[in-house]
């Protein structure tokens, strides 16, 4: 039988808020999916609730092993309108992941608040003038962990950091599958709500938020690339005019979806991150020191998955 201690309960907390987050946009799916029985319908939706869960036990094992136990929770929806010249696509992402090893307790192992919107007007075939709007966040606290496993300095907090821009632009778009964005006057806010987390983020000390200004690029492909699976890839790139515009910022996802059947999935993604303002806490012998670097996240799982 499998038990829950009590520091566990502040993790479901934060799983609470990604569902009242995202409880709109079902609901407005719902409604939009009544919708579509007209066949004057504008809108297309889709939409995926998926639970991984993984775990590996040892006992007695001779190669040795560590007990290990980790959970992942995404609630991903499109929302994609098309009437005449116009068109509006949403992407809503909410995620949170909790890991736990043997001694180590629980850690989060993914945390996400993602909104992509683009408003289009068809300027040729396949061409738009855009509208877009990009924020992106996170739900709850994330520490940096010792080589000894024990918890560190609070590195990021709810909405620390969270980024907004937004801007005019042009897109070509071949499908709902495969689009690119390009805006060149794209302001940018970073903000952060706990000001002790403000130069980590390349926010000056006492201050909650920092203004940017550049171009800014958003690329999306998803194909089958055989039966039953699917690979998806989101880039974005930033450069700030105001400081050092050759150091562009990267952020890039790719994402495999392998369907087992109607409910079961598995699914495997990695998400790397280069920001020339993001100052990351570093350990080496033993010492602890602050630099740049390339952030790089992993997460593999088996669960259940219910698609719209």
């Amino acid at each position: 039988m499998f038990y829950i201690k009590l520091p566990y309960f502040k993790h479901v907390f934060i799983m609470k808020k990604i569902l009242l987050l995202t409880f709109p946009f079902l609901l407005l799916s719902i409604y939009l999916q009544a919708q579509e029985t007209s066949p004057d319908s504008t809108w297309k939706i889709h939409g995926e609730n998926t639970f991984l869960i993984n775990q590996s036990t040892f006992s007695n094992w001779a190669a040795g092993g560590v007990n290990a136990l980790s959970a992942n929770l995404v609630l991903n929806y499109d929302f994609n309108y098309k009437k005449n010249k116009w068109s509006w696509d949403n992407k809503v992402i909410g995620a949170y992941g909790l890991t736990k090893q043997k001694d180590l307790g629980w850690r989060k192992n993914d945390d996400r608040i993602l909104l992509n919107s683009l408003l289009g007007y068809q300027a040729a075939p396949k061409w738009l003038y855009t509208f877009f709007l990009n924020f992106n966040s996170q739900f709850s606290n994330g520490y940096n962990y010792k080589s000894d496993g024990t918890r560190g300095d609070l590195i990021s907090g709810g909405l620390s950091p969270a980024y907004l821009s937004f801007g005019p632009g042009i897109a070509f778009k071949e499908s709902d599958n495969f689009r690119f964005n390009l805006s060149p006057a794209a302001p940018r806010f970073v903000f952060v709500t706990n000001e002790d987390l403000a130069t980590s983020y390349g926010i000056d000390e006492g201050k909650k938020s920092r203004f940017e200004f550049g171009a800014s690029f958003d690329a999306y492909y998803r194909k089958n690339i055989m039966e039953n699976i699917g690979i998806e890839n989101i880039l974005r790139l930033y450069s700030n005019y105001l400081e050092d515009p050759k150091n562009v910022d990267v952020d890039y996802t790719l994402n495999l979806f392998m369907k087992v059947n109607k409910f079961v999935s598995v699914n495997a993604g990695v998400q790397m991150i280069y920001d020339d303002n993001t100052i990351l806490t570093k350990e080496k012998d033993g010492q602890t020191y602050d630099g740049k670097g390339l952030q790089v996240k992993q997460i593999f799982g088996a669960g259940f998955t219910y698609k719209f």
